[in-house]
């Protein structure tokens, strides 16, 4: 694409493996122009290799202890991060207020994301949930629908839709007319969007252990110019104790493939003014990443109730900005903690995303994301949570309100489940 003229400076850039030119903002541009810019960065992406795991205990202990296998073979070097990374945002507004610590603390629909296997802890015949977050001073739309019901007394399943998109963004191949001058009124606008549905089943194998898995289906596309489509796996454990619950999640168990198809046709001429590479198809591969997580229910006398929860985020795609991180894995913590008055109303908070951030003196210093929620039933039927959350300053408005609405129909009978030790 090329650069408008009221924008200083500009340089070439990969997205979605075309070759633009993106350019750098001046002050006091139009929410049009912004979002032209922010949808030039929403597709960067960049291939990542591939890699195997085995069983549910095995996982366990690896995620534990990364370094005991994973070698250079997947160094920064060899494989290139950040595909997907709209899965990564997550979902609900509750979970978002604990700063994403869920995989061992989440025990409603949202569970089809963030750990399948806590889908058997669903109380409700039919459960419904539906979030909607704005990113980037509201550029940025984040929508979520899920649904789950149980099938049997030892098995749940689940689906949920998840769409990430900037809608409205200008196309400016034909900002010129054919005597060179400008004229908007050739403008046009395209959408930028990531679809994922999910497919999830859950079952109660003994009082203790749970276990479930996602199917997803991947679609993502950049108006008419791209287009790709991709089918991953996931799978997460629960092991009860007590009042303790030890979680495992691994996305993209089996590697996920995202087969991009690009019409070069509508960007040939442009592109070749511009010096712009064309387009090829190519496959994207998004690699595995393993969360554990420790959650403790607290009784606090008869009104009062605490969870706290850790999440441990491993991903082996080579050294990342994290707490812990080498040339093999890295190693993202996350705490979030609820505080609950008479299952009524909650009070809720988080820290996640730790980075060193090195400022112009060339000191280092260790920054995070807080976030905090509230979340009140108002019936059986009913919650709303509402979360606020600290994207880390990347637009004007850094803060990102986040609501979301559970519903749920037709309570289970107490003895319902095959095993009940999800009661606490």
């Amino acid at each position: 694409m090329d650069c408008w003229p009221f924008l200083s400076v500009c340089w070439n850039v990969h997205v979605c493996d075309i070759k633009v030119s993106v350019c750098v903002q001046r002050r006091g541009l139009s929410s049009i122009k912004k979002r032209w810019l922010y949808g030039e960065f929403l597709k960067l992406d960049y291939f990542v290799g591939q890699m195997s795991h085995t069983r549910f205990l095995i996982l366990l202990s690896l995620c534990l202890f990364p370094g005991l296998w994973m070698g250079e073979a997947f160094s920064q070097d060899l494989t290139p991060k950040y595909s997907n990374e709209f899965l990564s945002i997550g979902v609900g507004a509750r979970a978002l207020g604990m700063g994403g610590a869920q995989v061992g603390a989440v025990r409603d629909v949202t569970a089809a994301y963030w750990n399948p296997a806590a889908l058997t802890a669903i109380r409700h015949e039919y459960e419904f949930s539906l979030m909607h977050a704005e990113y980037f001073a509201g550029i940025a739309q984040y929508d979520y629908l899920g649904f789950s019901t149980p099938l049997g007394d030892q098995n749940q399943v689940a689906a949920s839709l998840i769409r990430f998109g900037v809608d409205d963004i200008p196309d400016t191949r034909f900002l010129y007319d054919a005597n060179g001058a400008i004229n908007y009124n050739n403008i046009q606008f395209f959408n930028a969007a990531d679809y994922a549905l999910l497919l999830s089943f859950a079952r109660d194998f003994s009082e203790k252990i749970k276990l479930g898995a996602n199917a997803k289906i991947i679609h993502r596309n950049v108006g008419k110019f791209a287009q790709a489509w991709g089918f991953g796996l996931d799978v997460g454990g629960i092991y009860l104790h007590k009042r303790m619950t030890l979680g495992l999640m691994v996305r993209d168990i089996t590697t996920t493939y995202n087969a991009w198809t690009h019409d070069a046709d509508l960007v040939r001429d442009v592109y070749s003014q511009t010096n712009n590479e064309i387009p090829l198809n190519t496959v994207e591969i998004t690699l595995p990443k393993a969360i554990a997580s420790i959650a403790y229910d607290w009784k606090l006398g008869e009104k009062f109730s605490l969870l706290t929860a850790l999440d441990l985020e491993t991903t082996f795609d080579g050294e990342r900005n994290t707490l812990i991180s080498n040339s093999a894995f890295s190693v993202d913590p996350r705490f979030g903690l609820e505080l609950g008055f008479k299952q009524l109303a909650y009070l809720r908070g988080g820290v996640s995303n730790f980075q060193y951030i090195k400022d112009f003196q060339g000191e280092k210093s260790l920054s995070y994301l807080p976030a905090v929620g509230l979340g009140v039933v108002l019936s059986e039927r009913f919650q709303i949570d509402y979360a606020l959350s600290d994207l880390g300053d990347v637009s004007e408005s850094p803060y990102s309100h986040i609501f979301s609405v559970k519903v749920s129909l037709e309570k289970l009978a107490d003895d319902f489940r095959k095993f009940n030790s999800w009661e606490r």
